[in-house]
Parts: C-alpha cells; structure tokens; sequence
C-alpha cells in the first residue's frame, strides 16, 4: 500500500455516508472523540434537521446533536462536493429489498460511487451497511477501483464493520455493543481497527470480510428463525387449546440450553425483515441450493399479520359480529416498542389487511408521524370513548407510555398480541 497513514484524529478527515439510525449515532461518536465529521445525507430535509440541531432519532439526542454543531467537528450536508479531500470515508446507507424481495444494493452503489470519485492514496474506506456475504470485495471494491483508478489494498485501505445498532436500547449503543471489524488485507484490518479503537473499547477483529458479513446476517437471521419458531408455536397451541404464553414461562426456567423468544405480530424495523432474504438469496445464488430454514421462517413471520386478522374475525365472530363493517382499533404501529419507526413494520400490515377485509380502522401511537401509507386509517387515542366505540382492540405493539388499564376498563374486546393483560375475560392473547 501506498506509504500514506491516516492523519492524527484532530487532522483526520471523516466523511459519514448516510445519517440516519446507523450512521448519526456514528459521526457523532467519532466527532466527540477529537475527529472532523462530515455527515453526508442525500436527504435535504433531513440535513436541514440535523444543522438546526434537532436530532431525528432516539440515539442521539437533540441537546447532544446542538452541542457538538457548536464545537464545528460536525457538519451535515447533503452536497456531494464537501466529501473531497477525506482521509475515512464509512459508508452506512440502507439495504433494503426491492418490489420483488430481492437485495437492492443501489444505495451502496451510490455511495461507492461519490467515494470512488474523491479517493486519494492512502485513504481508508469502510462499509457498514449490512449485506451479503462477499458485497465489500465483489460489489464495492470494483467501484472504487473503476472510479479512482487506484487498486484496494495496494493504493488504499478497505474494511467492513457491520452495525450493530438497535433503535432506542439504552444499554446497547455504539459505544458499549462490541465492534466488528475486518479488512481485505492484514494493513486494511489494522487501520480499521484504529480508526474505532480511537472511541470504541471493544474491538472483535474478523478474519476477512466475508466472515465477518456473514456473521452479521446471521445474527439477525438467528432471530427472525427464531421468532419464526414461536409463532408457529403459537398458532398450534391456540388449535391445540395450549396457553403457549404460560408454557413459554415455564421453559423459560430452564437455566441452559434455552433462550426464550415471544410471539407477536410478525417482526419489523429494517433488520429482521430484510436480512436473512440477502443471506438465502446469496446462498442460492453461489450454490444453487435453497436455505429451506431461513425461507420458511420469512415466510411464517410474513404471514403472521394475517393470523392476526383471522383471530380477529374469530374473535369478534364469537361476540356475533363480522369483521368488514366492525370499527378496530389499533394500539401501537412502531414495529418496536417506545420507538417512531414504523418501517416495514408487521403493525401496518395488520391494519392494510383490516381495511381490505371492509374494517373501520382507527389507530392509536403518538409517536409515529403522519405517513401516507397511513391513509385509509384514522388516528384516535386510546380515551375512555374511544375505547368503548372500538368493536375490538388490537395491542400491536406496546408502547410503555399507553394506559393499560384504561384499555381493560374500557374496551369490550381485546386481541392482545403482546401479553400486556394478561388474565382478563374480554382479553384474548394471542
């Protein structure tokens, strides 16, 4: 490699490709620790947001955010020029699925190509975003060799450290959650090494890239086969006329060999629902086999907002009233408690489902925003009347902030699909 090493962190230049759940959290925690920040962010309203000093997230918060604008170590920007002249660049755009459920590494490309177009000798380029096994040495390098015209490895240094960020988890943030890192050669690994060791204590190296993507979508692969497992469970307890929830506290007490997972809705944010798609789909396409496990686990949880409704219609079939025509009100559409982020979130699809049955659906979550796919739906509150003109209740996801009690006291049917009322007539868990 060229003979060119990262400048001392108070010179060093750090360009942050996207700033949302992933890379805020990371700018401002490098920013804090001596580094020059840019955040760069093709979204104009957001880097509008993040220079008044109002942070869009959890993670990061808007007091935190102001501080460190007044420091200048931090800048958001969305023009592409103020990029050049960087020493580390980390990449942490989405990865998301396309129309037909296959990887989109579009924003990647993008990325890579803005970084390609600015990489001088000696730089240090890292990608975050999570994806398939083999995306930093197959997708991105090419780019940024065609772009650059210099050769990773010889000419500049090139990692992968996967995020590891979970949205609102106070005790898990970028600073206490382990970091894995890995580079395409052994000088690659190093500098990416020192680059989080410089504000991170916790370091795991990998031993390539294509270990260290793999370990990444296992992790959330791991979760969704399992989330998957007890849904299932669920389904064939309720058949089986089994409290599955009463039976998951009881194995919960085994002290080994067991880790208790809980039913709900399906699973949601832009991890559970996504990754393990770019793990099979990478398998099947390098060896022709499928990953029977990890399909049949998307699968189950994607049909886990069905099974909501068809126990709704059940639900409200015992209590002699139909489902199209009946008023439903909807508790929490963040696909995670206490969390604004209702992307891909198993909650919104219940309710689209509840409307194409002919059901008048009102919700309840004052932390999710006006969006318009929550058109056809009408926001209420979970008041006393509100409560009682609801033809049934439906607990989504649950926010600590909603008075349960209220909702035991008040509504006349509960679907609750997070075991928040345990123990109560009207009440039917799920």
């Amino acid at each position: 490699m060229t003979a060119v090493t990262t400048p001392p962190r108070r010179r060093a230049k750090v360009v942050v490709l996207g700033q949302g759940h992933v890379g805020l959290p990371l700018a401002v925690a490098a920013a804090e620790n001596g580094y020059g920040v840019v955040g760069y962010d093709s979204d104009p309203e957001r880097v509008r947001t993040l220079a008044g000093g109002l942070s869009p997230i959890p993670d990061v918060t808007s007091t935190r955010l102001a501080q460190l604008l007044g420091t200048g170590r931090y800048r958001p920007t969305d023009n592409a020029a103020e990029l050049a002249d960087f020493d580390i660049a980390v990449i942490t755009v989405p990865t998301p699925l396309n129309d037909e459920r296959l990887p989109d590494l579009g924003h990647v490309e993008t990325a890579a190509v803005e970084v390609g177009r600015r990489l001088r000798p000696g730089c240090l380029v890292i990608l975050e975003s999570t994806s398939f096994p083999g995306t930093t040495e197959e997708v991105l390098a090419p780019i940024l060799r065609k772009e650059s015209g210099l050769e990773p490895g010889a000419d500049f240094a090139l990692g992968f450290s996967p995020e590891r960020i979970d949205p609102g988890n106070v005790r898990w943030t970028i600073e206490t959650t382990p970091k894995v890192v890995s580079g395409i050669d052994a000088e690659s690994l190093a500098r990416t090494r020192d680059f989080y060791g410089g504000f991170l204590d916790d370091i795991v190296a990998a031993g390539t890239p294509k270990v260290a993507e793999l370990a990444k979508v296992f992790e959330n692969t791991f979760r969704q086969v399992n989330i998957a497992l007890v849904n299932e469970l669920a389904i064939h307890a309720d058949r089986l006329g089994i409290d599955v929830w009463q039976a998951l506290e009881v194995a919960g007490t085994k002290p080994f060999g067991f880790m208790k997972f809980l039913p709900g809705p399906g699973v949601g944010g832009h991890c559970l629902p996504i990754d393990p798609v770019y793990l099979y789909w990478k398998v099947a396409q390098e060896t022709g086999r499928p990953f029977r496990m990890v399909e049949l686990a998307d699968d189950i949880n994607s049909e886990m907002p069905g099974y909501v409704v068809s126990r709704l219609e059940r639900g409200l079939r015992r209590r002699d009233k139909a489902l199209p025509g009946a008023r439903v009100l909807a508790i929490g559409l963040a696909y995670k408690p206490n969390v604004s982020d209702a992307r891909c979130s198993p909650a919104l699809e219940v309710c689209r489902r509840l409307v194409a049955t002919g059901a008048e659906v009102h919700y309840a979550d004052a932390l999710i925003a006006d969006k318009p796919e929550l058109s056809g739906l009408v926001r209420s509150e979970p008041t006393a009347g509100d409560l009682q003109a609801a033809d049934a209740v439906v607990i989504l996801t649950d926010h600590d902030y909603v008075d349960y009690d209220l909702v035991v006291d008040h509504a006349s049917y509960v679907l609750d699909c997070r075991r928040r009322l345990p123990g109560h007539p009207h009440v039917e868990l799920l």
